[in-house]
This record gives C-alpha cells, structure tokens and sequence, in this order.
C-alpha cells in the first residue's frame, strides 16, 4: 500500500500511530452535535439554520463547517411535497360518465325555463348586453 500511495512505511505508520489534531477531534464533536441538532429539528432545518440552532445552544461553529459536515453526515431535509395525488386513475372499474359536460350554466336557466339569447357588443365606451 506504501508504494501505491507513493510514501514511505515508516512515515504510513507514523502517521497511523499519531493522535488526531484537534481540528479532527473538534469535528468529531461537531458531528454529534449536529446529529443531534438535526433530530431535534425534525429534520427540516437547512445548514444555515442549523447553524443558528447550534449557536443558540453554545456550540461555536461556522455555517461553512456545519454545511461541510452535514454534507459528510449524509444530512439533508426534508422536502415538502408540492403536490399530493389523491385520485386513484389506475384500476380497471366501470367510469361514470360525464352528463353535465361542463353547461352549468346552461343547465341553471333551462331548470328555470329562462333561456334567451344574450348578446354582448364590445364598444368603445365598454360592453353592451342585448336580450
């Protein structure tokens, strides 16, 4: 592997001996936090948010850091959905058909008995109606 990654052995295991730097140990603190943040959210608040929501509860940390580790958590919100589909268009029962056939005004007066031919006349002034 030594030779794969182009380094020396003793510098690989070196470096596998050595104690994380703070900044790794700060973001792994940084993780829990924002896992926690998150669920206390309910999931829905963006890395901007979340970063109000941390600082409100002590914990110091950049949008930038926090967008970065959500990224790395797998965090996303949750989205609302635009629109629900509540009609059920995929079966193979009979369909109604459609008497009204879209006349509803129509089919007001002729209940009445007060059918009569409306005019309308575009004019310069505006719009006349004649009977």
């Amino acid at each position: 592997m030594c030779r794969i990654l182009d380094v020396s052995e003793s510098g690989f295991h070196a470096r596998k001996a050595r104690p994380p730097c703070d900044r790794e140990r700060e973001n792994a603190r940084l993780e829990i936090e924002i896992l926690a943040a998150h669920q206390r959210t309910r999931e829905t608040y963006s890395a901007k948010r979340l970063h109000h929501d941390l600082a409100d509860h002590g914990v110091q940390a950049t949008p930038y850091r926090v967008r970065t580790l959500r990224r790395k958590l797998g965090l996303r919100c949750k989205q609302k959905l635009k629109f629900k589909v509540t009609t059920d268009s995929k079966h193979n029962l009979p369909v109604a058909p459609n008497i009204l056939t879209g006349n509803f005004l129509l089919m007001h007066l002729v209940k009445w008995g007060s059918v009569t031919s409306l005019i309308f006349l575009q004019m310069r002034a505006g719009c006349t109606l004649l009977e």
